[in-house]
């Protein structure tokens, strides 16, 4: 019986501000949208970035930085 994954709460082009709240270990951000997961290279825990999606996948998602949130 085929079990239909949910659809990522993301999507590949669209921006998003987050809070970095993790480092995985290739050393790039962990932020979570929705608990879904985004690495975003470039960003340090404690990071409040906008980011713009580059990839999704079933789960997990691929981001770049866009700027630092203003204070």
């Amino acid at each position: 019986m085929y079990r239909k994954e949910p659809s990522a709460p993301v999507v590949d082009g669209e921006t998003y501000d987050v809070k970095i709240e993790g480092i995985a270990r290739e050393g790039d951000g962990i932020a979570r949208i929705e608990g879904f997961v985004v690495f975003v290279p470039a960003t340090k825990l404690g990071d409040e970035v906008k980011i713009k999606i580059n990839k999704v996948m079933h789960r997990f998602a691929t981001a770049e930085l866009v700027s630092e949130k203003a204070e």
